[in-house]
């Protein structure tokens, strides 16, 4: 079984065709499967029919599965999951029963934002399922935070260089969290690296976010804010960016260490169903660590 590979976009993103993910796979196929994901960050299956234990069994070619973040702190009153909850399954919907959303994150635009950044261990890789989507809108958009990092003038690559910046989110999160009004206590939260070094490539990618990064370790507020503020001009160029239009049977599957990712709004009077399942991942690597030490 051969495929081929066509890039979507000058810096991210392939699609993947001429292959039918839902049947079982052998090594030399992964192996030069994740290769092209190494190359373009963001690869599309289009024309899937996959099942949930389908899509269970292609994610595992990748890695062991991942699950939710950990429970919310005792002091969020979100902390209770549904009752449709499954660790290494997640459905992103706005269509509701009882009044109540079958799955998370249901509603409108989300910021650009990576996934999991807020735990000490982010999962390493995201696959996204579109089951059913509305007629317009909802698309999700991927930037490339290699590029990103590249284009940044040496002056303020200098001034994030060890750095941390402070990653927060809560479960019903889809807008930056005002934290003058919340405690960390009840939010999950991690310090982490404000530049990565990828694991495989070794290539560093800047690891803040609109949605998520508040606070750059050592500077005031209004510093900080300063600073994120500078650095959204560089992960938001539109010239990185690409917007995958969803169709029902696309599967989609994107790195968490070099790619930051947005949903554009939708109607809410019309459905919008996925089915995300991730692969876990460990501690970052920061930029500055000692190359040897982190390949």
């Amino acid at each position: 079984m051969a495929f081929t590979v066509h890039k979507l976009h000058p810096h991210i993103g392939a699609e993947i065709r001429g292959i039918d993910i839902s049947l079982p796979l052998d090594q030399e196929m992964m192996a030069a499967m994740r290769q092209a994901w190494l190359d373009h960050s963001v690869l599309v299956w289009r024309g899937q029919e996959l099942d949930k234990d389908q899509q269970r069994r292609f994610v595992s070619y990748w890695g062991p599965l991942g699950g939710r973040a950990s429970r919310l702190p005792a002091k969020n009153p979100n902390r209770e999951p549904g009752p449709d909850y499954q660790s290494e399954e997640m459905l992103i919907s706005n269509i509701r029963k009882d009044g109540k959303p079958i799955g998370v994150l249901p509603d409108g635009e989300l910021w650009f934002h990576h996934d999991m950044c807020y735990a000490e261990e982010p999962n390493r890789a995201s696959f996204l399922f579109c089951i059913e989507t509305p007629s317009t809108g909802g698309n999700t958009k991927f930037a490339d935070m290699y590029q990103a990092y590249e284009n940044l003038p040496q002056k303020l690559k200098e001034r994030i260089h060890g750095r941390r910046v402070l990653q927060v989110f809560d479960a019903i999160q889809d807008s930056r969290i005002d934290l003058s009004s919340r405690s960390l206590d009840e939010l999950m939260h991690y310090w982490q690296p404000m530049v990565v070094r990828h694991p495989e490539t070794g290539r560093p990618a800047i690891y803040v976010n609109r949605l998520m990064s508040h606070v750059v370790e050592g500077l005031d507020q209004a510093e900080s804010d300063a600073l994120l503020d500078e650095l959204y001009e560089y992960t938001e160029d539109p010239a990185l960016v690409y917007e995958h239009v969803w169709k029902p049977g696309d599967l989609l599957m994107w790195d968490n260490l070099c790619s930051i990712h947005a949903r554009t709004d939708f109607p809410a009077t019309e459905r919008r169903l996925m089915r995300r399942m991730t692969i876990a991942g460990e501690r970052v690597i920061p930029a500055w660590a000692d190359t040897a030490a982190a390949q």
